[in-house]
């Protein structure tokens, strides 16, 4: 049985995942935004509270 999982031409992986990330990021700023919860990063070695 031949697999159907078939790459459309011109998405790579890793932009397929990089847009997918961002999404994530949009969603969970707004989910943030609505609840009045800080956003968590990684900056300079850190992670900080970030107002969204």
């Amino acid at each position: 049985m031949k697999s159907t999982n078939r790459k459309k031409p011109g998405k790579d992986f890793a932009t397929v995942v990089g847009r997918a990330l961002r999404r994530a990021g949009q969603a969970a700023r707004k989910t943030a935004r609505v609840h009045g919860t800080p956003i968590y990063v990684w900056q300079d070695g850190k992670v900080v509270a970030k107002k969204p």
